[in-house]
């Protein structure tokens, strides 16, 4: 089937063997060696390049291909995704924002000539490098025959006409402005969170929809409170004499200052667990982690003489090694 396309495009794009065709038909080809598996057949290294010829205008506008490529190039193209980078607050991204307004800068359609790029009260003409095609086609010699590439006009940029371009946006179509966004933070979005804001990107070009804009998250540090998914971590000092006896300290959370009961005998390190008191999840807000309380009991350095001799008798009070209790200079 390829052997039978290369040969018609070697025909078609052949004026003296397309007019030969046209008179005496295959058998006139074949007369002067042509409709076969030629030279044709060495033009392209890839047959969907072939295709790209006969499909869309490589044929200079002739043929049952011709014109496609201007069409294609008069085709609505649509608008590029925009990039913004938000940072937020600790508690923002805990709870969300409802209203939290950005101001963006993207492509929007030029008001001056609405879109099209040309000059107010002139007429485009067809491109002369292309044709109208949009399109021109090389051909490059290698090792493998001669290889034909079709690139984007480089005179019209591939629209296939030519005009004096608008003075306001050169001829692009679009010019790029600022514009405020006021944008929806939800519950629960944490460092590297991305949201997408549909439509609000660049704008297309011959009518072609508008990207979407990326807003990427990124959350700054809270002065004594740690994130973990869902999960909330803080730390907490104790003295060893409330660690011993047991107490009541209050702990910063997300929703203020909460009291948390210290079991008596508590040991250096123990987690306590405050459960629904972490972030709520993203996606379902009525869904929330726990806290963790991180407690760290702290020993003085230096310590009063009422407060040595203290504890020096607990000290007596404490079982020995060998389990035997001591009172005055004897043992039991």
């Amino acid at each position: 089937m390829f052997k039978k396309i290369s040969a018609a495009y070697e025909v078609l794009n052949d004026d003296q063997k397309r007019g030969i065709y046209d008179r005496y038909g295959e058998a006139g080809l074949k007369g002067m060696g042509g409709g076969g598996a030629g030279p044709g057949m060495g033009d392209f290294n890839n047959p969907f390049d072939l295709f790209e010829q006969l499909f869309n205008g490589g044929m200079g506008g002739g043929g049952f291909g011709g014109g496609m490529g201007a069409r294609r190039a008069q085709m609505p193209v649509d608008g590029d995704d925009e990039r913004y980078e938000l940072q937020i607050d600790f508690n923002e991204a805990v709870f969300g924002s409802m209203s939290k307004e950005i101001t963006i800068t993207r492509l929007e359609s030029c008001g001056t000539c609405n879109g099209s790029g040309q000059k107010e009260g002139t007429t485009p003409t067809t491109c002369s490098t292309c044709g109208g095609q949009g399109q021109v086609a090389q051909v490059m010699q290698s090792i493998l025959g001669r290889i034909q590439q079709v690139t984007t006009c480089p005179d019209c940029n591939g629209t296939g006409s030519r005009g004096e371009p608008c003075s306001s946006c050169g001829g692009d179509g679009r010019v790029r402005r600022s514009k405020k966004i006021s944008l929806r933070v939800p519950p629960g979005v944490d460092n590297g969170s991305r949201l997408r804001v549909k439509g609000e990107g660049n704008a297309g070009l011959r009518g072609g929809q508008g990207g979407d804009l990326y807003v990427f998250i990124s959350v700054k540090k809270h002065s004594s409170l740690r994130r973990e998914g869902v999960t909330i971590h803080s730390d907490v000092d104790v003295t060893y004499i409330d660690a011993i006896l047991g107490t009541s300290v209050k702990v910063n959370t997300l929703d203020g200052e909460v009291d948390l009961k210290i079991p008596s005998g508590t040991q250096p390190g123990t987690t306590l667990v405050m459960g629904r008191r972490g972030v709520p999840r993203l996606g379902n807000q009525n869904i929330r982690g726990d806290h963790h309380v991180h407690l760290r009991v702290t020993i003085p350095q230096k310590i009063s003489a009422e407060e040595k001799s203290k504890v020096e008798e607990l000290r007596e009070l404490q079982p020995k090694k060998d389990g035997k209790k001591k009172f005055g200079p004897f043992k039991f």
